[in-house]
């Protein structure tokens, strides 16, 4: 996935990547692309690490996995006639761009690329959308494009905040990329 823009290029992450001088100003985000990303996606293989380069090299990443949700975890209005097993998602698990690049468009970009991920896994093999693991501080941005607040039962992360789930249904997104929007116009 390229994207012609300010030349930034979304790419897989790769195993010799230097994400050694990355920085977002949030540690836990920096701590997982610089140690665990590679060993998720290399070793364990339970995720899938993507990251925006420019000549200055790696501005941003984004790290999805597949997943599974039930109906009943979707508000009412989504629920629609879907059935009533788990349904297949792409879960957006963490996403950060670095503190020199932000502001700049570029996690609008990734998140951007992994909708069309989603609409290619829909194709592929089924997804009936995109959950994010929204940081408190990042619910307005996903709330902005589109994305509702659903209730998951996860774990306790004992100091650190809990992740809000937020829900962006498929026909949604493959709506939003059709149009060209920006990219998931808020629909509501």
């Amino acid at each position: 996935m390229i994207s012609a823009e300010r030349e930034i290029r979304i790419r897989r992450l790769e195993s010799n990547d230097d994400r050694s001088g990355f920085r977002s100003w949030n540690i836990d985000l920096d701590r997982f692309f610089q140690r665990y990303a590679g060993q998720n996606q290399f070793r364990r293989h339970i995720g899938t690490t993507y990251v925006a380069t420019q000549t200055d090299g790696i501005t941003g990443f984004v790290t999805v996995s597949s997943g599974e949700m039930m109906t009943e975890e979707l508000p009412k209005p989504l629920r629609g006639r879907l059935p009533a097993y788990p349904l297949p998602i792409l879960r957006i698990a963490r996403l950060a761009v670095d503190e020199r690049f932000q502001g700049h468009g570029i996690g609008r970009l990734l998140l951007r690329a992994m909708l069309e991920l989603a609409l290619e896994m829909r194709d592929r093999v089924g997804c009936t959308g995109v959950v994010v693991d929204a940081k408190p501080g990042a619910i307005d941005f996903y709330s902005e494009l589109g994305f509702k607040v659903i209730d998951l039962v996860s774990g306790a992360l004992g100091d650190r905040p809990e992740p809000i789930a937020m829900f962006l249904p498929i026909r949604q997104i493959a709506a939003a990329v059709d149009e060209g929007s920006e990219p998931v116009a808020r629909r509501g």
